[in-house]
Parts: C-alpha cells; sequence; structure tokens
C-alpha cells in the first residue's frame, strides 16, 4: 500500500512539474511576443504614426506660428504647415498644448509626435531630439513699454530691468546669457502680458511673434521691441532616430519648390524669414 501512495505522489510530482514548465514557457512566449509587438511598433516613427492614424503636435499659443483663431482651431504658419505635413502621411493632425520646458518628456512619452512650434535649433534641442532642416529664420528680441523706447537700445542698457521670459525657451537661454535678472512664466504671450501690466520691465521673444503681436494694430500696442539679442533659426523636433525627419525635409523641399510653403508664409506674414529648402 505504500509502495502505490509513493508511485502516486511521484506521478503528481512530474505532472505538476510539467504544469508549471508549461506555464512558464507559455509566459515566456508571452512575453517575447509582447517585446517583439513593442519593438515592431516603436521601429518607424512613420508606421506608428500611420497605424493609429493621427500626428500628435506639440505645441504652445505662440503667434503667428501657433495660434487658436476665433473659432478654438489651431492656426499659423506652423499649425497650417503641420496640417499639410499630416495629410501627406494620410493621417490626421492633432495638437497639443504643452509645457515648453517639458517638450522632451513629452515627446519621449509618446504624448505628441512632434514639437512644431517655433522651436529655436540650440545645441541642447538637437542633442535632445532629431530635428529637421532649419525653415525659418528668427532672433530674440527684447519687449519695454514703447514710451521707455528710447532708454534700452542695447543689452547693457537692459542689465537693471527684471525680465519675464517663456520657461525653457530660448528667450530664458538669452536671459541667463546676459545675465539679466528674470521670471519664468508658462508661455511668450504671458510674458507681454507680464510687461503690459507693469509686473515686469521687459520681456525677452521671438522676433517673428513681436512682429506680429506687439505695436499699432496689435493687443500690445503700448509696447515695442527693441535690442535684437542674437541670430537662430527654427527647426522641427521628433523622437531621436525618427525616420518622421527624411518625410519632412522631403514634404519642405516639395512646398518650397511648389510654392505653398511661401503661401502659407505669406497668410502670416513670416514670409521673409523663410529659409529656402
Amino acid at each position: 500500500m505504500k509502495k502505490i501512495i509513493a508511485l502516486l505522489m511521484a506521478a503528481l510530482l512530474v505532472f505538476a512539474f510539467a504544469g508549471c514548465t508549461d506555464t512558464k514557457v507559455d509566459e515566456e512566449s508571452s512575453t517575447n511576443e509582447a517585446l517583439e509587438d513593442s519593438s515592431v511598433a516603436t521601429a518607424s516613427d512613420l508606421e506608428y504614426v500611420k497605424s493609429k492614424g493621427t500626428l500628435v503636435v506639440g505645441i504652445t499659443d505662440f503667434a503667428p506660428m501657433d495660434y487658436e483663431d476665433e473659432n478654438g482651431n489651431w492656426v499659423g504658419f506652423d499649425a497650417d504647415m503641420a496640417t499639410a505635413f499630416a495629410k501627406s502621411l494620410g493621417v490626421e493632425v492633432q495638437f497639443v498644448e504643452i509645457n515648453w520646458k517639458n517638450k522632451v518628456m513629452e515627446l519621449d512619452g509618446k504624448n505628441i509626435d512632434v514639437v512644431w512650434n517655433g522651436m529655436t535649433l540650440t545645441d541642447e534641442v538637437k542633442s535632445a531630439m532629431s530635428c529637421s532642416n532649419a525653415y525659418c529664420n528668427n532672433a530674440q528680441v527684447v519687449i519695454v513699454k514703447a514710451e521707455d523706447a528710447s532708454k534700452y537700445v542695447t543689452a547693457d542698457d537692459c542689465k537693471e530691468l527684471n525680465f519675464a521670459v517663456e520657461t525653457g525657451s530660448a528667450g530664458k537661454d538669452m536671459a541667463a546669457a546676459n545675465n539679466f535678472k528674470y521670471t519664468e512664466v508658462k508661455d511668450q504671450a504671458t510674458a507681454l502680458s507680464e510687461v503690459k501690466a507693469g509686473t515686469s520691465d521687459a520681456a525677452i521673444i521671438d522676433s517673428l511673434m513681436a512682429a506680429a503681436m506687439v505695436g499699432e494694430g496689435t493687443g500690445f500696442e503700448d509696447l515695442t521691441y527693441t535690442v535684437k539679442l542674437n541670430s537662430e533659426e527654427y527647426g522641427v523636433g521628433f523622437r531621436k532616430g525618427s525616420d518622421l525627419v527624411d518625410k519632412l525635409n522631403d514634404f519642405f523641399k516639395a512646398s518650397y519648390a511648389d510654392g505653398s510653403m511661401q503661401k502659407i508664409a505669406e497668410t502670416y506674414g513670416v514670409q521673409a524669414a523663410l529659409i529656402e529648402q
């Protein structure tokens, strides 16, 4: 009787071991399949965007590049170009307003697929993203109240001013490089509001935005821009190694060649800043 019980126990142990082994093999197989699926999904940004049917574009409120019209639609030179690029890929465009300081995190976390918002091609940007060819010239300029403009014609004249700058922006970098006193705010539009309200003495914003939003006939007609602090170029940022970069560069070349890029630029008054593709 004891021998029979022992044989039964041994058989049960063999069965249990086989079951565990099969489960382990199944789990490993499932894990490997998931990893394979993941690698396929992330191997090509182009295929990833096409598979979900949307190109998610990270932006801020930044006229004339990206801003909302009276119907709540995002328009502007960059917005219109992004819409046209998405159409060329056969997908819809979706705009997501981001904290500019977190643009790389948003991109790498796949909350967005591209940063397309008058982004200056700094060394920091180019090391963190794969970037398109430059498409617009720009500069960082000092904004002050028009009545005070004659006092601030050089960077040295501005040393005692308190600046408002967009967090994580080229304007913030220029303030730091010139040892200006500054406070970081949400975006460039907010920086202008700070100067208008008198809570900051000055702001540093993109010259393209200054030309569109400051002075007579604008919402900031009591402000003006004075000192040009640098010269720079705009580019579009994708995840490192993204195959969408080449697709966009080809799109830029075609759009420049057929005149559609210039036509969109003229709509928003930035045609003089375009870089030949």
